[in-house]
């Protein structure tokens, strides 16, 4: 869902008709060039010396929602049993309205492995928890988080095999150090996306098992702040619009704790453009840091417990052309059953002033350009 039907259809006959008046423009000239070179498998080579028209697309605004943790546990497992095609809900709709969707998805994705032990809750969910994502809408999620491989090794190993059968993309995690920093990429209106998942929550026993380092699996881990910088700087180069997705917080604490309020900055000046993420369970605040969007609390989404304060949720969506965020909208929704459902009428007014009011104690300001309010 990188482009809805309505943009690919007017790119593929923009498309269309540059390329008909380029093949006009170039058919006599092409029936007396000689034959271009060819490779070995005889695709056609183009001379280094030749200079290739390709059209360009213009870029335009996009859209990217953003829902907070997913598991599958508890009730949540009897949904996805009976209908992981509406697993998540009726806020799908919500997300699917979006160019991208990316939720936090906090469980291993395996039947079977070893839980980590001493751990107090550990989530797994079986391969059919992508199947539910993907037909919610959702494009991408990550696993850095302090679930992710709460099945240790194995778990992590089925989580990545189900992650390539599925096709679904997934950041934060991998076979390797490379590939748990890897971006996802991906190109909207003419925008090159780039999404980096990683964790700066991990229980300290686990820091060094889970974290991927060299050609160890593992997660891609926030406390390592070189190597999350040197990556966002990297994606910096070939990318218009850079969004890195962090598990941070403090659990049901509602203002943003000093080691978010130290890394934000640091990634915004190494030239990420959104910076979002959850795990405290509630919800927390966001605005602008100088030009940059940050929210640092998206809190429960599709989760087993809930309460007054942790079943407040709801889909952040941005409105962003290259790295410039031009909207930030927020559809509060409540949760129910373990899903999300939007609130209507004065109940969605009041909740929305409610969000609003989170950035108090962020330091963040409502428009670009400032550092807070």
């Amino acid at each position: 869902m990188t482009m809805n039907t309505y943009t690919r259809r007017r790119l593929g006959v923009a498309a269309a008709a540059v390329s008909a008046l380029l093949a006009a423009a170039c058919t006599a000239a092409e029936s007396a060039a000689p034959e271009k070179a060819r490779d070995g498998d005889g695709t056609a080579r183009t001379p280094a010396t030749a200079v290739e028209a390709t059209p360009t697309p213009e870029r335009g605004p996009f859209t990217i929602s953003f829902g907070g943790d997913v598991h599958f546990e508890g009730v949540l497992r009897t949904r996805l049993n009976t209908n992981p095609r509406t697993a998540l809900g009726p806020i799908a709709k919500v997300l699917r309205r979006a160019d991208i969707a990316m939720v936090n998805l906090e469980t291993a994705i395996t039947t079977g492995g070893t839980p980590a032990p001493g751990k107090q809750y550990t989530f797994r969910a079986p391969a059919s928890a992508l199947t539910a994502l993907k037909a919610a809408g959702v494009d991408v999620a990550s696993m850095a988080n302090n679930h992710g491989m709460d099945y240790m090794d194995s778990g992590l190993a089925d989580s990545l095999a189900a992650i390539r059968r599925a096709k679904f993309p997934v950041v934060g995690v991998g076979a390797n150090e490379a590939q748990a920093y890897r971006p996802w990429r991906t190109t909207v209106n003419g925008n090159r996306v780039a999404i980096i998942g990683a964790t700066q929550v991990l229980d300290s026993e686990f820091i060094t098992a889970w974290t991927a380092k060299g050609d160890k699996g593992g997660l891609a881990s926030a406390k390592n702040e070189a190597r999350l910088i040197r990556e966002v700087r990297r994606a910096r180069q070939d990318s218009d619009t850079v969004i890195v997705h962090l598990h941070w917080g403090t659990e049901l604490q509602k203002c943003p704790n000093e080691a978010q309020r130290s890394l934000a900055p640091k990634l915004v000046a190494a030239g990420a453009d959104v910076v979002v993420g959850g795990h405290a369970h509630i919800l927390l605040g966001g605005g602008y840091l100088r030009n940059a969007y940050v929210n640092y609390g998206l809190g429960n989404f599709v989760f087993y417990n809930w309460g007054p304060e942790t079943g407040r949720t709801g889909v952040l969506t941005l409105t962003i052309n290259g790295r410039k965020v031009l909207k930030d909208q927020w559809t509060p929704a409540v949760i129910q059953g373990g899903v999300p459902v939007p609130l209507t009428g004065d109940a969605r007014q009041r909740a929305v002033a409610d969000w609003k009011s989170l950035r108090g104690c962020t330091g963040l300001a409502a428009k670009p350009g400032r550092s807070g309010d």
